[in-house]
């Protein structure tokens, strides 16, 4: 094996051993990743697969105060309606609160590019695979993250705080700092039990 032969076997099986390794971590601390590490980070995110290099992604770094107008649109959108003055104070508050539980958010968001030949779910699916790379390249700088979404992310309310388009989408968050906790133990189904061959 030559020496190019050597370098590719062990950087790719780098690349597999990281994907598996990958977790997502919950827990950081109040110090915050640099500028540099954030941009090396966002950058790996812009080299996903897309369909017709539409790079349909749109990412925003939230930091300091950023987190708490993110929090006041969530928990305006999760209180909305609701009559119990006390019990929404309460809501409210406990919404709030969500996005300060990392010093760093990447809000990622999909604004699909015009054309007949534009599927929507494939604009979707890139910024997904974007997010991966993000998890990875965080994971290759010793940092947590993870990804967080749920209702309150594809709420009205969140949408006009990013400013997005009538046919853009947000798909969550990427919750982002330095570990404060051990990576969790997780399994996943065999391979076998999800996958069909067919010939």
């Amino acid at each position: 094996m030559t020496t190019l032969d050597t370098m590719t076997h062990t950087s790719g099986e780098a690349v597999l051993q990281a994907i598996r390794d990958r977790r997502s971590i919950g827990k950081v601390t109040t110090d915050e990743p640099s500028r540099e590490q954030i941009e090396q980070i966002l950058e790996a995110g812009t080299w996903a697969p897309n369909h017709h290099l539409t790079q349909p992604w749109r990412f925003f770094v939230l930091t300091g105060d950023a987190r708490n107008r993110l929090g006041a649109a969530m928990a305006d959108a999760a209180t909305e309606g609701q009559e119990d003055s006390e019990a929404k104070d309460r809501a409210w508050k406990s919404q709030a609160s969500k996005p300060l539980r990392a010093p760093v958010l990447i809000a990622i968001g999909v604004e699909p590019a015009e054309g007949d030949h534009v599927v929507e779910v494939e604009e979707i699916a890139a910024a997904a695979a974007a997010g991966q790379n993000m998890l990875l390249a965080a994971q290759a700088l010793g940092l947590g993250a993870m990804w967080r979404s749920g209702h309150l992310a594809y709420s009205r309310q969140v949408h006009e705080f990013f400013g997005l388009s009538e046919r853009g989408k947000l798909l969550g968050f990427i919750y982002l700092g330095f570990p404060a906790m051990d990576k969790p133990v997780r399994e996943r189904l065999p391979v076998e039990s999800v996958t069909t061959w067919l010939s």
